[in-house]
């Protein structure tokens, strides 16, 4: 279980290795936190993710709460890209995972 300064760091490093490799999306399983109540970890990536957005270093983020095909961000990215319809945790409302738009 890393820190949450190792945690930034290797989110950071995948998002630029992710980048480097061309890929379009990336998906991040943060956790929810081991207390069930919303760990550290996962509320530092979030932010960290919205503050990438708002810099426009990234397209944007769906959270893990809101993947499913009921979601308007969710459904635009599943028509672009139907292989994505297989993703287990679609319409699990997955609070330990967000979906990074690169």
């Amino acid at each position: 279980m890393p820190a949450v300064h190792e945690a930034l760091q290797r989110l950071d490093r995948e998002i630029g290795l992710a980048r480097q490799q061309k890929h379009s999306l990336l998906k991040v399983v943060h956790g929810y936190g081991s207390t069930g109540a919303g760990g550290d970890i996962r509320i530092a990536v979030q932010k960290r993710l919205y503050e990438l957005v708002e810099a426009g270093q990234i397209r944007g983020c769906i959270y893990g709460e809101s993947w499913s095909k009921s979601d308007e961000a969710t459904w635009r990215l599943l028509q672009a890209q139907p292989e994505l319809k297989s993703d287990s945790d679609l319409g699990r409302r997955n609070a330990g995972i967000t979906i990074v738009l690169l």
